[in-house]
Formats: structure tokens, sequence, C-alpha cells
């Protein structure tokens, strides 16, 4: 194969640079058509409980600091 069409063949496989939309709730920067890791919300409803997972993160970790 020629070398300017296996380049022309190429030219498409680029990596192309993420795009980041703003959070509808807490403006933060996130992918599109993801739900916010800070507030939890997806197109203007909350879909996930950060503050209660925030909770039982720390109760699962209280436990094993008391063990030490």
């Amino acid at each position: 194969m020629a070398k300017g069409k296996q380049l022309r063949r190429r030219s498409h496989l680029a990596l192309k640079a993420n795009s980041l939309s703003k959070c509808g709730h807490c403006g933060k920067p996130i992918p599109g058509h993801q739900v916010c890791k800070f507030c939890g919300f997806y197109k203007g409803k909350e879909v996930l409980n950060i503050i209660a997972k925030q909770l039982a993160k720390r109760e699962k970790a209280a436990p094993q600091s008391a063990r030490r």
C-alpha cells in the first residue's frame, strides 16, 4: 500500500479532545450525558443521593479505624 494512501486512511484515527458541559444544578464541568459526580443530578432530576453515599462510606471506614 502506498504511504500516502495509508496516511489518508488513518487521518480519521486521531484522538479528539473530551468536551465538557456545565452541570445544570451545581455548575461544575462534567462529560455530556452523564450524572454529575458532585451533586448527583442528571437533566434537572436527582438520580444519585450523594450525601447518603458519603455517610455510608464514612460509616464503613469508621469501624476499620477503631480496630487498629
